[in-house]
């Protein structure tokens, strides 16, 4: 797999992953969402440069200017529900992009901190020879992302994968790089290095759901 790590490079993203770590700015639901959209859209920046373009003739009032417009077919594909602010922010840059929304979510084993993801719901176009984005704010331990996946393969097999998200574990990383396809690429905003005993990344942000949308029962 072949990791980009987006802050890596200091820029204003950095501005931004402080702001939603920060447990007083995070108070703010609308500030975390507008934080969490406007990181999609720089990260996305920097994944179309890695795209297929070709030549257009685009007429102006004036004449005919050839441009290098977008050629691959992309299909951006969220886990609801924390997945949404992200999901509209890579939206703003790939504006004509096809949709796939994914329910993922943890089901915890009787008096255990062990789990299983539970996939429950797809609605998704065909991925069949398109760009597949997958796009999930906290990469935990990776499990949601790898089965969402391969709930995604029974829709045909997408040209390219690459996986959006902005903070990681190490151990989520790792995970990934084991269970996808070896030329996929990870487009990462920052990591850190260790998961708590419920497989929360620490120091992380908290629960990227909640604060975005509210506590949930």
């Amino acid at each position: 797999m072949i990791i980009k790590h987006v802050s890596k490079q200091n820029s204003i993203l950095n501005k931004f992953i402080a702001e939603i770590r920060d447990k007083d700015i995070q108070k703010d639901s609308l500030r975390f969402r507008t934080n969490i959209e406007r990181m999609g859209q720089i990260i996305s920046y920097e994944l179309s440069k890695t795209l297929n373009y070709k030549p257009k003739n685009v007429e102006t009032p004036l004449g005919v200017k050839q441009m290098q417009v977008l050629d691959d077919k992309v299909v951006l594909a969220s886990i609801l529900r924390a997945g949404l602010p992200l999901h509209m922010g890579v939206l703003h840059i790939f504006d004509d992009a096809e949709n796939a929304f994914i329910s993922a979510y943890r089901q915890h084993k009787p008096g255990s901190d062990d789990f299983n993801i539970q996939v429950d719901y797809v609605a998704t176009p065909s991925i069949e020879d398109k760009v597949l984005v997958l796009v999930d704010p906290m990469l935990a331990t990776g499990q949601s992302l790898v089965a969402v996946y391969e709930k995604l393969k029974q829709f045909g097999k997408p040209k390219k994968l690459h996986v959006i998200s902005i903070i990681g574990s190490r151990q989520g990383i790792e995970y990934l790089e084991e269970k996808l396809p070896q030329n996929a690429h990870l487009w990462i905003a920052d990591f850190d290095e260790k998961l708590n005993d419920k497989g929360y990344i620490v120091p992380g942000l908290g629960d990227a759901g909640d604060l975005a949308y509210g506590k949930k029962l």
